[in-house]
């Protein structure tokens, strides 16, 4: 999004709340945000804090997005229709487990 114009940012996150509504009419989006930028990461034995985030540009989480159904699959079938996409942006579908 850092070449997109403000008129395109602002086209682009209209198609967000599209989709995130038509999700939630479906009954099936339950929750998720866009992540900010700063970072705390602690390792080790020590717990030492050190700033992040760490990954690549071009690895980094945005955000997430947290939906109610079934399986993995129903839940790829939904990431296809991500805005995401139409920035050439990469989805990572994964299920959240119970502790």
């Amino acid at each position: 999004m850092a070449k997109m114009s403000p008129e395109q940012i602002q086209e682009h996150m209209k198609r967000w709340a599209t989709w995130m509504e038509g999700l939630a009419k479906q009954g099936i989006w339950d929750g998720g945000e866009p992540l900010g930028a700063e970072a705390r990461h602690i390792t080790g034995a020590k717990k030492p804090v050190t700033d992040g985030p760490y990954t690549e540009a071009k690895e980094a989480v945005s955000g997430y997005t947290i939906l109610k159904v079934d399986t993995i699959d129903a839940a790829v079938e939904i990431a296809r229709g991500c805005p995401l996409f139409e920035i050439d942006g990469v989805v990572e579908v994964r299920p959240i487990r119970s502790m």
